[in-house]
């Protein structure tokens, strides 16, 4: 296996836990859906999402993860513009 294997397993396994448990912790009441951390984790755990799907050639989940990514830059802009 190559070094670059493990970098895009690595960063679809990073991406899951950052996604998941963002979600987990909004459910759980310990973090609102608008505060940077959940935006942020969702946003990066997309990216390494992007990476690893194209990696694998699963263009309909890459293609998600850019819509996923482009809420999440949004979200972070408005934010930004409402500070």
């Amino acid at each position: 296996m190559l070094w670059t294997d493990i970098l895009v397993e690595a960063l679809g396994w990073i991406g899951s836990v950052l996604i998941v448990g963002a979600y987990a912790l909004n459910i759980q009441g310990k973090l609102r859906a608008d505060q940077p951390l959940y935006i942020w984790s969702n946003m990066i755990g997309g990216v390494f999402f992007i990476v690893n799907t194209i990696a694998h050639k699963a263009y309909p989940s890459a293609l998600v993860n850019v819509v996923w990514v482009a809420i999440a830059v949004y979200s972070i802009l408005k934010t930004k513009q409402t500070r």
